[in-house]
């Protein structure tokens, strides 16, 4: 199995460029709960892309235990998320977390929420650096499947939009961990206050029991509008 590598990183800071940043967002087909997204940078002279996934990784990660692994967050379990999520945090050079609220989809839309989400975990990244005491800030962005406009100090052309980009890059696999990891663990909170929904198993998406309680028990203010009424209306449909 191939798994991320720093191969698109590497381009660009060949070029010069110290802050490239993978960022990647979670949730964004889910019925009920936030958007998250996470950026992550990693230093380019960091040992850490000598040894991507070999031993010399596992090495590296921890003498005591190798088992972890840096990957599409999909493609890993809770427990293999949780393990690499701590890594990265103390491993990386910077990471941010970006959130937008239910209340700010159902009034935006996705299609803004989803650049929006974007730009916050950018902003907080670069408050990170700043809190460092780095000069730095964020020169490069490699994003999952798309383009982030009118992003203060990263123009179009110092993006790259990677399609499938958290089976790729490292960067943008370990935003995809963190974001996952946070979402989450938003979700199984929300769940102690809406347990008829089961969050805390289905994360608030349309999984066939979800779909079952919202007919019984209707919506919440948790759930994005716009989502379950097309839902209920293609249920209308095939009935």
């Amino acid at each position: 199995m191939q798994l991320p590598n720093f191969k698109f990183e590497k381009r660009y800071w060949r070029k010069g460029l110290k802050t490239v940043v993978g960022a990647d967002e979670v949730g964004r087909g889910a019925l009920a709960g936030p958007l998250v997204a996470a950026t992550v940078i990693f230093e380019q002279k960091s040992t850490i892309n000598h040894a991507v996934q070999g031993q010399a990784f596992k090495r590296l990660v921890n003498r005591a235990d190798s088992r972890v692994v840096i990957n599409d967050s999909k493609k890993l379990s809770a427990k293999q998320r949780g393990k690499a999520e701590k890594w990265i945090k103390k491993n990386c050079l910077a990471w941010g977390i970006g959130v937008v609220s239910v209340s700010e989809i159902n009034r935006l839309g996705m299609a803004k929420a989803s650049k929006m989400v974007f730009r916050r975990a950018i902003v907080q990244c670069n408050l990170k650096l700043v809190l460092q005491g780095l000069t730095l800030q964020i020169q490069f962005l490699l994003i999952d499947a798309f383009y982030v406009p009118y992003t203060r100090g990263i123009k179009r052309k110092n993006q790259l939009a990677v399609v499938r980009g958290d089976e790729k890059s490292f960067s943008i696999a370990a935003a995809s961990i963190i974001a996952k990891v946070y979402r989450d663990s938003l979700m199984w909170d929300m769940s102690k206050k809406h347990k008829n929904y089961k969050w805390d198993q289905n994360k608030g998406y349309g999984t066939r029991e979800h779909q079952e309680a919202i007919q019984k028990y209707g919506i919440t203010r948790l759930h994005r509008k716009m989502f379950v009424r097309k839902l209920l209306e293609q249920e209308s449909e095939r009935a």
